[in-house]
């Protein structure tokens, strides 16, 4: 019995391998070009010209936590990633998206360049002047209003960062929305829209505290499409605190 249970480990592990060994990116200079064309066309958008961040994660790592291999990488392309803003391929080939693919492995390969300013200094504008612990929370620690920022080094780049900052309302994350709801009896409520149904809304307020509400009990329902509660640190920051903060928020990593 072990020796026939050993033959199927065995066995498995080999076709595991033999699968693994099928997945081989194009890297001819052409198909390299063409998957930048592909990628400035249908990735760009998210993910930056360079790969270097936007709304979607920076790809300018030797290693992408959601796409460790060739094989998942081409399924990410393919389908997406449910729950998340990154759709699938739509009306790539299956050469398109291996060509879009080995670019995105060569961009892993490219050096990053150090991101100016001071992480120490910018710890002590986040904590203090900039007061981002009230919205924000790292590790666990800090506000729950704004988004978490835990691993944000990891996911956006430099310059998407400073953006929002300084015009938080052009960094509003898709799905995002401020709601402002009036109830027939009660006071407004303002916060962030956790779910809503065809019957029902919940919502977060600044506090942390969860409200629901069945929409017939309801007023008005005021959305606030494109609008963060985040202020601007334009002429709250100066130009150095700025680029500190950056550097700061740029380095913080997921932890292991």
């Amino acid at each position: 019995m072990k020796l026939i249970l050993s033959l199927l480990v065995s066995g498995v592990a080999a076709l595991a391998a033999g699968t693994e060994a099928k997945v081989k990116l194009p890297n001819s200079r052409a198909d390299l070009l063409r998957g930048e064309r592909l990628f400035e066309v249908q990735c760009a958008l998210c993910h930056g010209r360079k790969g270097e961040g936007q709304r979607g994660p920076m790809l300018t790592r030797a290693k992408l936590s959601r796409a460790p291999d060739d094989a998942t990488l081409l399924k990410i392309l393919e389908e997406g990633i449910r729950g998340t803003e990154m759709p699938g391929a739509g009306a790539m080939s299956d050469r398109e998206i291996r060509q879009t693919a080995a670019y995105v492995r060569s961009l892993g390969k490219v050096a990053m360049k150090p991101v100016p300013g001071d992480r120490a200094l910018g710890a002590e504008v986040y904590r203090g002047k900039g007061n981002c612990a009230g919205c924000h929370s790292i590790h666990a620690e800090g506000g729950v209003e704004g988004p978490d920022l835990s691993g944000i080094g990891e996911s956006r780049s430099a310059a998407y960062l400073r953006e929002s900052l300084v015009n938080p309302g052009a960094a509003v994350p898709e799905g995002y929305l401020l709601v402002t709801v009036v109830p027939n009896i009660g006071q407004p409520v303002t916060g962030v829209r956790v779910n809503e149904d065809s019957f029902s809304i919940q919502i977060r307020d600044s506090a942390g505290r969860s409200h629901s509400f069945w929409k017939k009990d309801l007023a008005q329902v005021d959305k606030q499409q494109g609008k963060s509660p985040m202020p601007s640190y334009q002429g709250q920051l100066s130009d150095a605190e700025l680029t500190d903060l950056v550097a700061y928020l740029a380095s913080l990593k997921e932890e292991k």
